[in-house]
C-alpha cells in the first residue's frame, strides 16, 4: 500500500484531535471569567447556543456527508445529557469553586475514562504503552488533588465538580464514537440544539437571573469555537482515529487552558501541580508515540459513510469517478493485509 497521506491515520488523526484540543483549552479559563456570577445552567445553555450555530453553518449536502437517522436519536440524546448537560454545568459550578489551572489539568482525566469506555465497547487496542500513558495520566490527576486539597475543603468540592464532568464528557466521547461517521455539522447541531432545551429549561426552573448582553455575547462566542467547531473536529479525529486515541491527544487541552489561565494572573503552580503535569506529558507522550501495524483481515461490511478511492479500502466502482469525499451506501468484499491502522470504521478486529 503507497505511503499517501491517507494512509496515515494515525498523524492525521492526532492533527485533528489537536486542534479540537486547541479550542476547547481556551474555553475553559476563558468560560470561568465570562461565567463569573452566572448559575451554571444559563452558563451551559449559552455555551451550546453558540454551538448549534457552528453546527447549522457547517452541515454539508447529502452527497458528502451521511446523514443522521431516527435511530440515531437515543445515542445523540443520551450524548446530550451528559455532554451538553451534566458535563458543562458541573464545570461551571467548579470552576466557580477550584482553580482554573487544577481544574483545567485535571481535565485530562477525561482521556482516561474515556480509553477505557472504548476498550468496554469497542475492544480497542491497547497495548502495554498505552496502558501505561494512561496510569501516568491517573497519577498526574491524583498529584493535582493532593494539590487542591492542600488549598481547602471548598476547592476540594469544585475539583471533584470537575472530576464528574470529565465522566460525564467521557461518556458523551464514546457514544460519539458511533455517529463519527455522520455528518459532523448535523451531529454538532443535534446535540448543542438538545443541550441548549435542557440547560435552558432547568436555568429557567432554577430562576437563574439573565445574563449581561456582554457576557452573552462572549459566552456564545466561547461556545461556538470551544464547543461547536471543537466538537466538529473531534469528530473527524475519531473517525480516522478511534475514540480512545482521539480522547488521549485531546489530553492536550487542560494544558492549553492552564497555560492560559496562568497568563491570566492566577497563583504560580505549586509543587503537586508542577509533578502532576509532568507526569500528564509523559503520559501523553507514551500514548503518541504508539505504533500499530500487522496483517489482519476485514470481513464482508455494507455501510455509508463520507471515503475516498485512494485508501486502500474502498475500491469499488463509480460511473464517472467523483472527485473528493463523497457518501454512499457501499459494499466492501473481504479482504486480508497488513499496514499501520488505528481502530477506526474499517479496523475494529479483536487482539
Amino acid at each position: 500500500m503507497p505511503p499517501t497521506a491517507a494512509h496515515r491515520p494515525a498523524r492525521r488523526g492526532a492533527v485533528l484531535a489537536l486542534l479540537a484540543a486547541g479550542l476547547f483549552g481556551i474555553s475553559t479559563p476563558l468560560m470561568q471569567r465570562a461565567g463569573a456570577g452566572l448559575g451554571p445552567w444559563q452558563t451551559a445553555a449559552l455555551l451550546y447556543a453558540g454551538a448549534a450555530m457552528v453546527g447549522w453553518l457547517t452541515r454539508q449536502p447529502a452527497a458528502r456527508e451521511a446523514r443522521l437517522t431516527r435511530t440515531d436519536l437515543p445515542r445523540l440524546a443520551a450524548m446530550a445529557a451528559c455532554g451538553a448537560g451534566l458535563g458543562p454545568v458541573a464545570l461551571a459550578w467548579g470552576l466557580q469553586h477550584t482553580s482554573g489551572t487544577s481544574a483545567s489539568l485535571l481535565l485530562t482525566l477525561e482521556a482516561v475514562f474515556t480509553a477505557g469506555l472504548a476498550r468496554w465497547l469497542y475492544g480497542e487496542a491497547l497495548d502495554r504503552r498505552v496502558m501505561s500513558a494512561l496510569a501516568l495520566l491517573t497519577l498526574g490527576g491524583a498529584a493535582l488533588v493532593v494539590d487542591q486539597g492542600r488549598a481547602g475543603g471548598s476547592g476540594l468540592a469544585g475539583l471533584l465538580a470537575v472530576l464528574l464532568a470529565t465522566l460525564a464528557w467521557a461518556v458523551d466521547n464514546t457514544l460519539s464514537r458511533g455517529l463519527a461517521e455522520r455528518d459532523p455539522g448535523q451531529v454538532v447541531l443535534g446535540k448543542a440544539v438538545l443541550g441548549v432545551l435542557a440547560t435552558g429549561l432547568a436555568a429557567w426552573l432554577a430562576g437563574e437571573p439573565a445574563p449581561a448582553a456582554g457576557a452573552t455575547l462572549a459566552l456564545l462566542a466561547i461556545g461556538a469555537g470551544g464547543y461547536g467547531l471543537s466538537l466538529r473536529l473531534y469528530l473527524l479525529a475519531q473517525r480516522v482515529f478511534g475514540a480512545a486515541r482521539t480522547g488521549s491527544v485531546f489530553a492536550f487541552a487542560p494544558f492549553i487552558g492552564a497555560a492560559l489561565a496562568v497568563a491570566l494572573g492566577e497563583r504560580a503552580p505549586g509543587p503537586w501541580l508542577l509533578l502532576g503535569a509532568l507526569l500528564m506529558v509523559a503520559g501523553l507522550w507514551l500514548h503518541l508515540a504508539e505504533t500499530h501495524s500487522h496483517a489482519h483481515t476485514h470481513e464482508a461490511l455494507t455501510h455509508e459513510h463520507a471515503h475516498t478511492h485512494d485508501d486502500g479500502h474502498h475500491d469499488h466502482t463509480h460511473d464517472p469517478m467523483p472527485r473528493g469525499p463523497h457518501s454512499h451506501r457501499h459494499h466492501h468484499a473481504p479482504l486480508t493485509h497488513s499496514h499501520p491502522h488505528v481502530p477506526d470504521a474499517h479496523h475494529v478486529h479483536t487482539h
